[in-house]
């Protein structure tokens, strides 16, 4: 089991303009692990698809909270989990699959798709009418000295 060396929690209404706020909140406290650009870049893509789905799809017409939760860990690893007390997901195996959507047709149904892609670990957890809580888990590659 591996140490945690430092923690942080936001909690926001699912307005779609709190989105970038998260997006540059994790980005900022992720920094102290000294991240490669591109994986600093793949941490907000994630970040965004995760509270993205949460507004869209969890909360739908009405408004709730999201939270996010980053733990940084020794050894370079990072957890971030995105929580919504939504809708909830009826099948996430559906709901993970490549061009699924319950969304309108603006949407990509890429979300899940590209969370898994550039992370190292997904999980869903969902019920219905009850929310969504999304981990992801990403190492950090070594930085060269």
């Amino acid at each position: 089991m591996r140490t945690v060396i430092n923690k942080m929690s936001l909690k926001f209404e699912s307005r779609s303009v709190n989105e970038a706020f998260a997006r540059q909140s994790v980005g900022a406290f992720v920094a102290q692990l000294d991240p490669t650009m591109e994986e600093l870049g793949d941490i907000k893509t994630v970040v965004s698809e995760a509270v993205t789905n949460a507004i869209v799809h969890g909360y739908a017409d009405k408004t709730g909270f999201i939270t996010v939760t980053v733990r940084l860990f020794a050894g370079r690893l990072l957890e971030i989990k995105i929580k919504d007390t939504g809708c909830g997901i009826e099948n996430v195996e559906q709901a993970r699959r490549p061009m699924f959507t319950t969304g309108d047709d603006t949407r990509s149904g890429m979300g899940f798709t590209i969370m898994e892609t550039f992370t190292d670990k997904l999980r869903v957890r969902s019920a219905p009418g009850r929310g969504t809580i999304v981990t992801m888990v990403k190492l950090l590659r070594e930085r060269g000295t």
